[in-house]
């Protein structure tokens, strides 16, 4: 599908991403602002971990490869168009990381409990799975990782479990963005 989705900063920046049938991506605008916050809070010294859970078109870890160098991602949907597409943006990019087509909370354990940055995009219309995610991230997350979630702003704001601290909360247009701690 053709886009205006680009990689925003580091060493791919302004590189066309392809996106999946019927994807509804972070904006560049949003997805810049995100990573301007997460400026000075993430310790980039060292590789990160980052898991992109219901990846889409996998945007958020891509740009995370283009920012930090020797980062680790993960990408996870069980979309075969968005798994796909991932494939095919990083082949564009000449990057490898590790994509699995699955159900991302059957695999909590498996990503969530290094992950350094998580960021989850779950479909709007299901809210509830976002909250199950976050829920269960809770008890296994490591202190200090850092999750964002993305939800539609019209959702209330939900009740987070005391594991996490909430950070930032920002709204860009339609879309959501709790900035969560793990304490």
């Amino acid at each position: 599908m053709k886009s205006n989705l680009q990689i925003i900063s580091g060493k791919y920046r302004g590189k066309k991403l392809s996106l999946p049938v019927d994807a509804r991506p972070t904006q560049n605008m949003a997805r810049g602002a995100l990573f301007n916050m997460l400026n000075g809070v993430l310790d980039t010294s060292k590789p990160l971990t980052v898991w992109d859970v219901f990846a889409g078109s996998g945007a958020f870890g891509l740009e995370c490869i283009s920012r930090f160098n020797d980062s680790r991602v993960v990408f996870t949907d069980n979309s075969k168009s968005s798994i796909d597409t991932i494939k095919k943006n990083l082949a564009s990019l000449n990057e490898s990381a590790t994509v699995e087509m699955t159900d991302s909370v059957s695999v909590l354990s498996k990503f969530g409990a290094n992950a350094d940055l998580i960021f989850i995009d779950p479909p709007y219309a299901d809210f509830g799975l976002g909250l199950l995610f976050v829920k269960k991230l809770g008890k296994i997350a490591k202190s200090g990782a850092i999750l964002i979630w993305e939800f539609e702003n019209t959702q209330q704001t939900p009740k987070i479990d005391d594991v996490w601290e909430v950070a930032k909360d920002k709204t860009y247009g339609r879309a959501r963005f709790l900035f969560l701690y793990r304490i």
